[in-house]
C-alpha cells in the first residue's frame, strides 16, 4: 500500500489477519462514503470490493487521499512532479474502475503525513462537505505499523470525525456538524466486521492494477520480466488468497474485515 514494500509468496501488504472471536457482517449500504487513504492505492487496498460493491447498489463514493505519493518510487532519480501527476491520474482511473465516485487531494508530502490541527481541521472540512453515512480508513492501532503516514492518516479519520460531529470545532468553516454513522478501520490490528468482498472483487483488482506506476515498489508485480517478480494472474492469485483468509471469519468466500466502529 502506498510505499509499504511488496507483498510476499505469502499475501498482500495488509499482513496477516489475528483472530479474536465472532465478527458482525455487511451492513447496509450507505447513501454515501468516504475513504481516507495515505496515498494513492491505499483505498482500493484496503477497501476497494466493499467501495465497488456499495457503489453499484447505489451508494456516492467519495475518496479522500492526502498526501502526494511523490515518494512512491524505488528510483531515486525519479522526478517528484511527473510521479504526482502520474499518481493522481491512476488514482482518478481507480475509482472509476470501482465505480465512479469524487477524488479530493490534499498533497500533503509524501512521507512527512502529521496528524496536527491543521490537517484534522481539512479533514473535518471534507467530513462536513462530503457529509458521509459511513467513513472507512487506516486502522491508527495496528501494531507495528512501520509507515508513518498510515499512522497518522489513521489518527486524521478519528480525530476528522470527532471535529466534524462537535459544533465548536473550527467554527470558522462555516459548515454545519456531522456526525457519520459508523467508522471502518481497514488493516484491522482487531477485526471485528466483514464485508462480503465477492461481488466487488474484480472491481477492486482492476482498480489496483490502474496503479502502474506501484506494480515494482507496492505490488512485486513484474508483467514485462524486467525483474525477478510475478505476473498478473500471481497477483491476482495472492488478492483472491487474501480476501478468501478475510471472509473465512464471516463465512464468506471473499471479504475485507475491518475493525468497526458504530458509537461515534
Amino acid at each position: 500500500m502506498g510505499d509499504e514494500p511488496g507483498p510476499t509468496a505469502t499475501g498482500m501488504p495488509v499482513g496477516d489477519l489475528p483472530v479474536h472471536g465472532a465478527v458482525s457482517a455487511n451492513l447496509a449500504t450507505p447513501e454515501v462514503a468516504l475513504a481516507i487513504g495515505a496515498h494513492p492505492d491505499d483505498v482500493e487496498f484496503g477497501c476497494g470490493a466493499t467501495l465497488a460493491k456499495w457503489a453499484a447498489a447505489g451508494c456516492a463514493i467519495h475518496h479522500l487521499v492526502l498526501t502526494d505519493g511523490s515518494k512512491g518510487t524505488w528510483d531515486a532519480d525519479a522526478d517528484d512532479a511527473g510521479l504526482i501527476a502520474t499518481r493522481r491520474a491512476e488514482q482518478l482511473a481507480a475509482a472509476q474502475a470501482l465505480g465512479g465516485g469524487e477524488v479530493t487531494f490534499l498533497g500533503y508530502t509524501d512521507g512527512e503525513l502529521e496528524s496536527g490541527t491543521e490537517e484534522r481541521r481539512e479533514v473535518c472540512r471534507v467530513i462536513r462537505q462530503v457529509r458521509p453515512d459511513i467513513v472507512l480508513g487506516h486502522d491508527p492501532w495496528r501494531r507495528y505499523r512501520l509507515h508513518p503516514d498510515h499512522r497518522h492518516a489513521g489518527w486524521l479519520a478519528t480525530d476528522g470525525i470527532v471535529a466534524a460531529r462537535d459544533p465548536k470545532f473550527f467554527t470558522d468553516l462555516h459548515l454545519a456538524p456531522h456526525r457519520p454513522i459508523a467508522l471502518l478501520l481497514w488493516e484491522a490490528d482487531e477485526p471485528n466486521h466483514v464485508e462480503d468482498a465477492r461481488p466487488g472483487a474484480a472491481a477492486k483488482l482492476g482498480a489496483l492494477l490502474a496503479h502502474a506506476s506501484q506494480y515494482r515498489s507496492t505490488m512485486g508485480l513484474d508483467p514485462d520480466g524486467e525483474f525477478d517478480g510475478y505476473g498478473i494472474a500471481e497477483f491476482r492469485d495472492h488478492l483472491w488468497h487474501q480476501l478468501a483468509a478475510h471472509g473465512a471469519l464471516a463465512g464468506f468466500e471473499q471479504g475485507e474485515a475491518f475493525h468497526l466502529l458504530d458509537e461515534l
